[in-house]
Formats: structure tokens, sequence, C-alpha cells
């Protein structure tokens, strides 16, 4: 478990470039360099968690750390990965006035453009393991399309359904497949309290204020779907409509979230500290992603129970092939097309991109990189 913290920490001071950016870091820290599970088993993870409410990344790491040590993994990985950010974040809040629109900086848009190489890179080597036939190119290409053509929650899920049918169809799974593992008791309680929660804090949140805002920040973390991105909207007319927090707060806030490293969920700490001090910032972070804990601590072991079946392994091989496609859709919308536009930024991202693939120069020493060259490129060409 020691190892899980101190490995997920580090990733949660330096994975810069938002959800996608944080898969490839995730396939790079744990099926390449650790080899803790190989692509595979790394892809249906990321299938599984597309398919849940709320952060897909953190849903991820917190499947890998259950992986590596059971429920303590799980809680380790989550709370390393996400509290540096959920930190600075908190005291953002503290010190509003005197920190100024980091969004907007040079460097911030660097890591942007590090996210581009990053994501590149996780797709390529991704691909050649996960579509090594013809079929699954095809595959991955239809998804891609697909992706991109219907785009949010509807698309993704689609594609990542219609790959586990055409996997199913017209795939066939190689070897014996490995025994089913045994789902915990404790799996369908999880579930239950996911959905019991959902039902009754609704009817608690007249009773106190702290529960009305439990409930809102719960409520956000259960039902929104197709990343972090989903929640501005929500929490904006859950928070600023009835008052809990100035508009202009809440969009600094939203903007700064986008310069810290690991998962945007941690804008909660934020608006939590903003509205309640420290005791509000613990309450909003927790809340938000009490849904992602139940749903990974309940959900990833019951599929793990009955994806032994042949059919299931076969359906797998699709939905591996879809999730190659979805990343090559990410990786144009919204990695390239919110990032790169001038001939600089190519520029960086081709060079990041060479280190990571010919020099196999580190994940963040090429964040660091993209970064010091995007505020230089800001400050000769201005």
């Amino acid at each position: 478990m020691r190892e899980v913290f101190a490995i997920f920490l580090r990733l949660g001071l330096t994975s810069f470039g938002g959800p996608v950016a944080h898969l490839a870091y995730f396939r790079s820290e744990f099926v390449e360099r650790r080899r803790w599970l190989d692509e595979q088993s790394y892809a249906a993870i990321l299938a599984f968690c597309q398919f849940l409410p709320g952060p897909a990344s953190s849903q991820v790491a917190m499947a890998l750390g259950r992986m590596r040590a059971g429920a303590g993994g799980l809680i380790a990985a989550f709370m390393a990965f996400t509290l540096p950010s959920a930190l600075l974040m908190a005291l953002f809040a503290l010190f509003l006035d005197g920190i100024g629109d980091a969004a907007s900086a040079p460097w911030v848009h660097g890591l942007k453009l590090a996210a581009a190489a990053i994501v590149a890179q996780a797709l390529w080597l991704m691909a050649k393991s996960l579509t090594p036939d013809g079929t699954r190119r095809v595959l991955a290409v239809i998804a891609a399309a697909l992706a991109l053509l219907l785009p949010g929650v509807t698309g993704q899920v689609g594609v990542i359904v219609l790959g586990g049918v055409a996997g199913a169809l017209l795939l066939k799974p190689d070897g014996v497949a490995a025994s089913a593992a045994r789902a915990p008791r404790h799996a369908p309680w999880l579930l239950a309290g996911f959905f019991a929660l959902l039902l009754l804090l609704p009817l608690l949140a007249f009773v106190h204020r702290d529960l009305a805002l439990f409930d809102i920040f719960y409520r956000t973390g259960a039902l929104v779907f197709g990343g972090g991105h989903v929640v501005l909207p929500l929490l904006k007319e859950a928070l600023v409509t009835p008052g809990w927090i100035g508009e202009s707060d809440f969009l600094a806030g939203y903007g700064a979230a986008q310069a810290m490293p690991g998962p945007l969920f941690s804008f909660a700490a934020f608006l939590g500290m903003k509205i309640a001090g420290w005791p509000g910032a613990l309450l909003c972070l927790f809340a938000i992603y009490l849904p992602s804990l139940l749903l990974v601590a309940g959900g990833w072991p019951l599929w793990q129970a009955v994806s032994h079946r042949r059919g299931l392994r076969a359906a797998l091989l699709g939905v591996n092939a879809a999730v190659v496609g979805l990343l090559a859709a990410a990786l144009y919308d919204p990695v390239i097309t919110g990032a790169v536009g001038a001939p600089a930024d190519i520029a960086i991202v081709l060079a990041g991109l060479g280190f990571l693939l010919f020099l196999r120069i580190p994940a963040w020493a090429v964040v660091a990189f993209c970064a010091l060259a995007a505020h230089l490129a800001a400050v000769l060409l201005h």
C-alpha cells in the first residue's frame, strides 16, 4: 500500500494535461515501466471506467490501486492522486485576489502541448498492442470516426458497446481463459449504497446546510458523464444561481483548475473552501468522489467475476480496439484542437513526441520541456 501511495502521489504532483493525458501517464507508469499489468488488462480497466459516471482517470487510478493492494490500495491511490491538486485548489481559494489569472499563462499552454505529445505516444504504443490485425484496426478507425461524429457521453458509450458487439461477432480470443475471480460479498452492498445515497440525500438536504452541500456534490459526482469539464454547467447551476458562491469566484477557480496537476474534480476543494473553509473543502471533495469510490470498489470485482467467459473475452478484444479509436478521437479533439495552433506549437509537440518515442525521456521531463518552450516562444514571438 505504501508503494501505491508513493507512486500515485508523484503522479498527482506531475500529471498535467487533463484526463486523457492522465490515462497516458498511467499506461507509461504501470504497463510499460513497472509492468503491473499488460495492455489488454489496462484497456479493460479503461473500458469499464468509461461506462461509469464521474472522473474516468481517477476511477482508473482507484482500479489500479485495488488491483495492486486491495481495498487499501484503492483508497491510497485515490488519496495520493487527488490530494496535491485539491490542496493547491484550496490554497488558491484562500489567496485568490493575489494570484491572478494563472490559466492564461504561456506555461499553462505548454502543459496542453505536453498533453498532446504524451497522448500521441500512448496512442501509438497501445495501437501496436491492441490492434495487431486488420479487423481490429478497422474497428479502431470506425470507433474514432463515430466518436468524432457523436461527441459526448452518448457517442463514447455507444462506441464501446458497438466495439464489444463487433468483437463478439468477428473476433476469436487466443489462449485459455484465466479462472474466474470471485467477487467479494460486500461488492453488491457497495453498489446498493451508491443508489441509496442518490435517493436519500435529496430528502436529507432539508435537515442541515452541510447535508444540502453534500447532496449537491454527491449528485454531481454520481450523474456527470463525459469527463471533468461537464461539471462546470452542473455545479454552476447548483451553486452560483442559489447564491452559495459568486460567479466571478466560480469562474476564476475553474480557470485555475486547468493549470493544476491531477484530476479536474479537485475543483470541488476550491468551491468548498470558498463556501465553508477547510471543513467545506474536505466535505465537498469527499462528496464528489464518493460515488466513484463506491462504483469502482463494488463494480470492478463483479465485472472480473464474469469476464473469463469466452464470449465476453471476444467482446473485450473489440472493446480494446474501440478504446484505441476513442483515444485517437480524444487526441484530435479536444487535445490537439484545444492546444495546437501556431507553428511553434506544432514544433514543440513534435519535439516532445520525439523525446518520448526515440530518446525515452520521462514524461515529467517532457512536461517541463514543453512548459519552458511555450514560455520562451511567447517571449520571443511577442
